[in-house]
Parts: structure tokens; C-alpha cells; sequence
């Protein structure tokens, strides 16, 4: 079933480019990803199938993964789990199955923890104009694609709308103080290593990924949002991967680089409203969400994924 957007008996309390969230109580919040894709911060009219499902079901396999290394704000993405815990979801549960998260309540960081792994994306355009990331120099002689001897902590503010913006970690500092910096700091680099040696067991480089942190009721910080997904990374096929160049990735990149020639040849300028997607782009973007799960995870997404 395709959903661009969710209609539930709950109070929607915000509706992202990707999801809606809503209240179910003082403790807890339903997650609801859609198929609604955005590219270059603009949306789609035309959803993309089973993108939803791909994005809640990969954060809840590495939540399980993660299980004990560090607390996070799952409580369930099992469609009948999340309506025998919500009684007001009885008979909506055709909306919730595969793509719907009941997560745990709590405050959210105003800062985008980034880690980068390898030289790419907006890294390596800021590292080729000014041998710099972040505003923090960078050494000589690097190449795109380039695996950075240790992983960059990169942290970036969150925008409600348009580019997120890179920071240093003495921004982030004066944001949060020392002692929470070092821990989001310490966590992320956490996280991302044992995601990147999951993911590589797999055939798949993780070159760079985005956390989000909150904390919850008891004053303790917790993993929340999507977390490894391809919207929040980039993954690239291990077998593939040469430094020097950009690198195929298991994310919307059919649809980027579709967009691409569309504003090349100057039938688009870049704002909203996109061009209508060809069916044939929205069937490759699909085709690659649901390949990154099942490289991932080892198994294809099922329809009745939750």
C-alpha cells in the first residue's frame, strides 16, 4: 500500500518530509515513515513503493543489533504489538504494518551528530575547495572516496527546513556544553563502528551517517529517529568501491541523477514544484531501498514486514 500521508485517530504533532510523528501519550510517540521521497530538499509528488517500510524496518533491525551497546527509543515496529499497545489503532493496522515505529518520548538534541568514514558528498566539495571539513583543516593529498584514516565527527545543526549546517565540535560545545558533546561524541563513534563492521560482513560500506540523540525521562541520552538507513548514509557496495571517484550507493540516487539532467538542460530550476518522475525512475529508486535491506539484513522485505 502506498502512503504520502498518514491519517490516524492520534494527535499529528509534526509531519517531516519523510514522516509523521504523533502523540499517543505523555511517555510515548508513534513514528509513521511514508513513501514521500525528497531530493536536493524538495519533495516528490510521486511516492516511492515500499520506501517506508524500508526505512522504519532497517532502523529496527539495528536497534536490535544494537541492543545493550547503547539505549535507544524503540519500543516496537510490529504493526499488531503497536495495536494491542494502543488501543486506538484497533482497525487501522493495514497503515501501520512495515512503516509505523511506537518509540519512547523524550527530548531531542538540536544537533545532527555526523560521522564520516570515507571523503564524500559535501565533505569532499568543502575538502577540494579548501582542504578543510567543517572549518577544521584537513591533510594534504586526500582523493574522493577516499577511506580518512579515522573516522570525522562532523556535527551539524539541525534545519527545520533547507541544508542542515556543518559545525565544529567548539560550536557544538557552546550549544551543549563539554560534557554532553564528548558523550554524543562518544556514542556516535560507538554506533557507527559497530554498524560499519555489521554492514561489511554484508558487503556494504557505510561511508558516512548521520544520529540523532535525546534524552529521556530519567535524564539518560538515547539513539532515536532512523538510525543506518539510505537516507541518514551513504552505503556503497563493497565490491564496487574505488577511491578517486564517486561510488554507486544504495539510496535515491536513480532519482538524483535523473533530477540531474532534468536541471542541466534547464527544464527545472531546482525549486519546488519537481518535475512528474517517469514511472521508470520511481521503479529503479524503489528497486534500490529494497535492495539496500536486503543486502543489509540478508532476507528481502516482506509486504507483511512488522
Amino acid at each position: 500500500m502506498l502512503m504520502t500521508v498518514s491519517d490516524l485517530p492520534l494527535r499529528r504533532i509534526a509531519r517531516g518530509k519523510v514522516r509523521d510523528v504523533y502523540e499517543v501519550d505523555g511517555d510515548r510517540l508513534l513514528l509513521v515513515a511514508t513513501d514521500r521521497v525528497s531530493a536536493y530538499d524538495v519533495v516528490m509528488a510521486e511516492p516511492i513503493p515500499m520506501k517506508g517500510a524500508v526505512l522504519t524496518q532497517v532502523s529496527a533491525w539495528w536497534f536490535r543489533q544494537l541492543g545493550g551497546l547503547v539505549a535507544h527509543h524503540m519500543i516496537s515496529a510490529d504493526a499488531d504489538e503497536i495495536v494491542a499497545a494502543v488501543p486506538a489503532l484497533a482497525g487501522h493496522r493495514a497503515a501501520l504494518v512495515g512503516r509505523a515505529m511506537l518509540c519512547r518520548r523524550g527530548t531531542v538534541f538540536p544537533i545532527e551528530c555526523v560521522i564520516r568514514g570515507y571523503l564524500s558528498g559535501s565533505a569532499w566539495r568543502e575538502y577540494a575547495a579548501s582542504r578543510t571539513l567543517a572549518g577544521e583543516p584537513m591533510p594534504e593529498g586526500l582523493s574522493e572516496s577516499v577511506r580518512l584514516a579515522t573516522p570525522i565527527f562532523s556535527p551539524a545543526t539541525k534545519a527545520e527546513s533547507g541544508h542542515d549546517e556543518n559545525i565544529t565540535v567548539g560550536r557544538m560545545r557552546e550549544i551543549l556544553g563539554a560534557g554532553v558533546t564528548a558523550e554524543l561524541e562518544r556514542l556516535t563513534r560507538l554506533v557507527y563502528g559497530r554498524g560499519r563492521d555489521v554492514a561489511a560482513a554484508q558487503g556494504i560500506i557505510i561511508a558516512d551517517t548521520k544520529f540523532e540523540f535525546g534524552r529521556d525521562r530519567d535524564g539518560g541520552i538515547m539513539l532515536i529517529d532512523e538510525v543506518m538507513t539510505p537516507d541518514s548514509s551513504r552505503f556503497w557496495p563493497a565490491d564496487g568501491y574505488a577511491p578517486g571517484r564517486p561510488q554507486p550507493s544504495f539510496d535515491k540516487q536513480p532519482l538524483r541523477d535523473w533530477l540531474d539532467v532534468e536541471r542541466h538542460a534547464g527544464r527545472w530550476n531546482g525549486d519546488a514544484p519537481p518535475p512528474p518522475l517517469p514511472p521508470e525512475v520511481v521503479d529503479a529508486t524503489s528497486k534500490r531501498y529494497l535492495e539496500a535491506y536486503r543486502r543489509l539484513t540478508g532476507e528481502p522485505l516482506s509486504v507483511a514486514a512488522g
